[in-house]
């Protein structure tokens, strides 16, 4: 059985030119329990689709007859399609897009199980969006048994991939993969070659926090560029994510990346809002989303919001930095980057 990378597939950089971003539609399930809520994501989601619409085209999945409705707030210029869905987070449900230099599009469609097959998590319907928008896209899809999500990977379209051990080697999702089974896996499907393994995700995001992931790598690190990592910071040691990143950063500083270049990390610094909803927060700016010319930011309404703004912006001199509110996402247990999902040029 052929693999993507043995076909000549690999998992562009994100901020490799786009086709269109795609997203889901939060709709009533034990995400977003209560109408009041599910108003307010709605709105939420419907800003980062505007914001994205900016930049590139943008699809939106709906569940069935949701769609009317759903375009009522999207406004004009967003498409949407209708399929059967249990939660609305695209990164993690949907396909992790490939390209073969060739004009051909790939996609791999992980196994999902809801995060970890958490007690909330409903994934029937969700395990097989992957299929679907891949098939939409005219995408050659690889299925992988791996349970894998796609905000549990970042890649710098180099060769090297950033993985949580929490995540992939945690017993929730692959308890019977060793640590060179999954890297091969990854390596198969990405067309990677170097995997750099952070030790765990944000405090926040594992119980009895809320609607954790167990360790996303995308709310802690992502790659700005080839060689260079912008990382969460949390300065406040009163936040039990302030040993957390400083442990995270220096894995990163001490890693290399497939070309043997040391890391260059940039810190940023957490928003000033400790505690959210009860629980410590994983408010992060590191779960931001880069589009054809824009990165989709999050903002907290926070006096930090702007410093991170303006390292992005020295970051990406040729793309425009948008601030969208990002605290409502951040409640259902995600970021901006976990309701999009690229879908790259070919």
């Amino acid at each position: 059985m052929s693999t993507p990378a043995a076909d000549g597939f690999r998992m562009p950089a994100e901020w490799a030119p786009h086709e269109r971003t795609w997203m889901a539609w939060p709709g009533p399930n034990p995400t977003f329990d209560d109408p009041d809520d599910l108003a307010l994501s709605r709105a939420a989601w419907a800003s980062v689709a505007r914001a994205v619409l900016r930049f590139e085209p943008v699809t939106v999945v709906c569940g069935p007859g949701q769609s009317a409705a759903a375009r009522t707030l999207l406004g004009p210029g967003v498409a949407t399609v209708e399929r059967d869905l249990d939660d609305a987070w695209m990164r993690d449900i949907g396909p992790t897009f490939l390209t073969d230099g060739q004009g051909r599009l790939g996609a791999v469609d992980w196994t999902f199980n809801g995060w970890g097959a958490q007690h909330w998590a409903r994934w029937e319907h969700d395990a097989k969006i992957a299929s679907f928008v891949a098939d939409r896209a005219g995408a050659k899809a690889y299925a992988s048994k791996l349970v894998n999500e796609g905000g549990a990977i970042h890649v710098d379209g180099e060769g090297t991939v950033l993985l949580t051990e929490t995540v992939q080697l945690g017993p929730e999702r692959n308890p019977h993969w060793s640590r060179e089974e999954v890297e091969a896996e990854i390596h198969a499907h990405l067309g990677t070659r170097k995997a750099i393994w952070l030790p765990r995700g944000l405090t926040g995001d594992y119980p009895p926090h809320g609607f954790g992931t167990l360790g996303h790598v995308d709310i802690v690190a992502a790659f700005a560029r080839p060689g260079v990592v912008v990382a969460h910071h949390q300065p406040d040691p009163a936040h039990p994510d302030h040993e957390v990143t400083r442990e995270v950063i220096g894995r990163l500083r001490s890693a290399t990346d497939a070309r043997g270049r040391r890391l260059e990390v940039v810190e940023v610094p957490a928003p000033t809002a400790l505690e959210a909803d009860g629980h410590w927060a994983d408010y992060s700016y590191i779960n931001h989303y880069l589009c054809n010319g824009g990165v989709v930011l999050c903002g907290f309404d926070d006096p930090r919001d702007e410093i991170a703004a303006g390292i992005f912006r020295r970051l990406f001199p040729e793309r425009t930095v948008t601030l969208v509110d990002a605290r409502t996402i951040f409640s259902g247990g995600g970021g901006i980057h976990c309701i999009t999902q690229q879908q790259p040029k070919v």
